[in-house]
């Protein structure tokens, strides 16, 4: 597995097809997710190399499919992931795992094992850190640029019913990120009912 050579080719076929209008789901948001996931990872114990390769793998490919669909992605970013991945030297039980991953990250999230819960605590981060404003409000303007969301009353409605149904799955993403979430929540709630 070449992961180095993996890397290259993502960071190229991103940064070349991504539309300027994924103001969120930027290549920006895929090396935040690929760091976020290695954090966690390292935090929960995963210490074997393949697994690492693995979910570094999926971090890079998770978001993938925005090059040529925006719903859907992640089944997209699973089908590209098959026609090149084997280039890189990755057997088809390992693609499998990875498209597993990417699928973890798919709303609503429904991890099937500890590194599928990795990737879909890593990609949802954000929930519980110090810059969730502006990264929240650049979801916000990629939504409104596709006629998704109407105004920010509608917007903070929507965001205080994802807060609510989301959890994180990992114990590490528990302890670090829920905490903070939940103050997010209780102002988005707040400035609801203003």
């Amino acid at each position: 597995m070449d992961i180095q050579a993996v890397e290259n080719y993502i960071v190229e076929k991103l940064q070349k097809n991504l539309s300027p209008t994924l103001t969120y789901h930027g290549f920006h948001h895929t090396l935040d997710v690929v760091n976020a996931a290695l954090e966690i990872a390292k935090a929960e114990r995963i210490e074997d190399e393949e697994s690492l390769v693995l979910l570094k793998t999926a971090a890079f490919y998770h978001d993938l499919g925005f090059i040529t669909t925006y719903r859907g992605h992640e089944e997209e970013g699973c089908r590209i992931a098959h026609l090149t991945l084997p280039a890189f030297g990755y057997s088809l039980a390992q693609i499998e795992k990875i498209c597993g991953m990417i699928m973890a990250t798919k709303i609503p999230q429904n991890p099937q094992n500890h590194l599928e819960q990795i990737i879909a605590d890593a990609d949802l981060d954000y929930l519980g850190r110090d810059d969730f404003w502006p990264i929240a409000h650049s979801l916000y303007e990629e939504l409104r640029q596709r006629e998704m969301i109407t105004n920010l009353e509608a917007w903070n409605q929507i965001q205080v019913k994802f807060l609510s149904s989301h959890q994180y799955w990992t114990a590490t993403a528990q302890r670090w990120r829920k905490p903070q979430k939940q103050q997010y929540l209780d102002q988005l709630n707040e400035m609801i009912r203003q």
